[in-house]
């Protein structure tokens, strides 16, 4: 089902502005209890690996990093290596980055620009398209099939600048599908048009101490007082969702100064009196601002208490001067230390606080309502929809 932006974005900055001006929030029918070895059981976290990471279509890579035919970029998710390599054609394809003669890693550079991959063992050769090419010395080495020895491929979608996969090469998932009204709405950015400011990389807790941080605003007075705060007031949040995929709006202390705007004209003011948080579950999240938009691939592991997140940066235009690109960069570095210092530090603590195993579980409030909706997504996909509803925001 296509989404009306306008009509969603009009409804939930009206909304926002309601909540300002009447001191609520959007609510939850009540609260709700998660026990705390959600977050530090091994077998709970891998049983999310399994079901969750390695059986939806999660981000593996923005557009911009591999922009030009024959680039390619390297990473490893939950111990499987990745080979993304832009084709000819324009499409991205997301390859395993392993050797199909003896299983040795086939390019260990994180990225750069290259149409054939030599294996660095016994130099057997693959097409960036994951095609085998040629077998060193093939008349003693015996008769090998056409295409018995391509690279493992991964499905894939590309649209909206994002690049999504499923970890599973045999997976029949409609990625599109699932990624359905959430990407409607991301698509119609256009960010794969814009500037590709670069990216940083930072370290955290598990996976759904981060995730539970992009969900809510409750937090911004304590943690982030001369950040977020000092913009955006606290406590004050509107959800909406796309199947597991969350839309989320906070409302920016200038928020009514549209007190005047026709409520139906209130979607041109995103950016401008209120924000959104887009949330692709389970390991993205897109905060789109006036200075710079960030995208944040969350990657957990190695183990259950820790987590990778690369965060990319893009620009909707290409920088006029060197003064722009000195601002962009000093914008990316700041929400960087943003995120790490205050969000996934404060994560890293209160982990430690699970981790005792004395507090025997974790509390939501009616106002962090995504969150809850978060955590029910969570256990359906892990329980596969037996003995747990299909959840609703």
């Amino acid at each position: 089902m296509t989404v009306d932006t306008k009509i969603q974005y009009s409804r939930m900055g009206a909304r926002l502005l309601d909540h300002v001006q009447n001191g609520t929030t959007d609510w939850a029918v009540d609260t709700m209890e998660v026990p705390s070895t959600e977050y530090t059981d091994p077998a709970i976290w891998q049983q999310e690996m399994d079901t969750i990471f390695k059986t939806l279509p999660i981000l593996v890579g923005v557009s911009q990093e591999i922009p030009e035919p024959g680039d390619f970029k390297t990473l490893e998710i939950l111990g499987i290596p990745l080979l993304i390599t832009r084709q000819k054609d324009g499409t991205a394809k997301v390859l395993m980055n392993v050797c199909t003669h003896r299983g040795m890693t086939l390019a260990s550079a994180p990225c750069g620009n290259q149409k054939l991959f030599s294996c660095p063992y016994h130099g057997w050769t693959f097409k960036s398209d994951g095609s085998l090419r040629a077998i060193a010395d093939a008349p003693k080495f015996g008769e090998v099939c056409e295409g018995a020895r391509d690279l493992v491929q991964f499905p894939a979608h590309e649209e909206g600048g994002l690049i999504f996969a499923v970890l599973n090469a045999d997976s029949d998932v409609d990625i599109r599908e699932y990624l359905g009204g959430m990407m409607d709405d991301v698509a119609k950015k256009g960010m794969d048009q814009w500037t590709y400011v670069g990216n940083r990389t930072i370290y955290g807790p598990n996976w759904k101490v981060a995730y539970d941080g992009y969900l809510e605003g409750y937090h911004f007075k304590a943690a982030h007082p001369e950040t977020i705060e000092p913009r955006t007031f606290t406590n004050v949040m509107e959800y909406d969702a796309h199947g597991p995929h969350q839309l989320v709006g906070f409302a920016a202390k200038n928020v009514t100064s549209l007190e005047e705007v026709d409520r139906d004209d209130l979607w041109q003011h995103e950016s401008k009196g209120f924000d959104f948080i887009r949330l692709f579950f389970p390991n993205v999240s897109i905060f789109i601002a006036p200075e710079i938009t960030q995208i944040a691939q969350m990657i957990p592991g190695p183990g259950p208490m820790e987590n990778t997140t690369i965060l990319h940066f893009l620009h909707p235009s290409p920088p006029e001067n060197d003064e722009d690109v000195t601002a962009r960069v000093e914008m990316a570095d700041w929400l960087r230390d943003v995120v790490q210092d205050e969000d996934y530090n404060i994560g890293l603590q209160l982990q430690k606080g699970l981790q005792t195993g004395l507090m025997k579980s974790v509390l939501f409030g009616r106002n962090e309502r995504g969150n809850q909706y978060f955590h029910r997504c969570v256990k359906w996909y892990t329980n596969r929809g037996e003995e747990t509803p299909k959840p609703e925001l």
